[in-house]
């Protein structure tokens, strides 16, 4: 399985589309087995969740995301979290230990992202 954060260095980002970059975790049998950086490649519309999606991502975890990012998660079957926050690597083992629930807040507002729902 392949889980992807969206970051802020090492640490969860507030909101997916404005993230630094995206940690890929790669997990067998319920462990992490490691992990790479990929930086951010661009916000656009609908871009990132089939870019994540094509390169194998079947959870996100995210602090906020927009309604159009989970439909398109949605719609391919990848699994979103929202509402996650803290060092990315102990959100990816909270998960894996069923730890780790969505809050199901979703981001409205692009254009101020640093103020959605004060997850952002």
């Amino acid at each position: 399985m392949k889980i992807a954060v969206a970051a802020m260095g090492k640490t969860v980002a507030g909101h997916f589309g404005h993230c630094e970059n995206f940690i890929l975790f790669d997990v067998e049998n319920g462990a992490i087995q490691g992990q790479t950086s990929i930086p951010n490649p661009g916000h656009r519309p609908g871009f990132l969740p089939n870019y994540l999606g094509d390169m194998g991502a079947q959870v996100i975890l995210s602090g906020g995301m927009g309604g159009g990012a989970v439909d398109i998660f949605n719609e391919r079957g990848i699994e979103v979290v929202v509402g996650v926050s803290g060092d990315a690597a102990a959100a990816v083992e909270a998960y894996l230990k069923g730890e780790l629930r969505s809050t199901g807040e979703v981001c409205h507002e692009h254009a101020h992202a640093d103020e959605c729902g004060g997850h952002c």
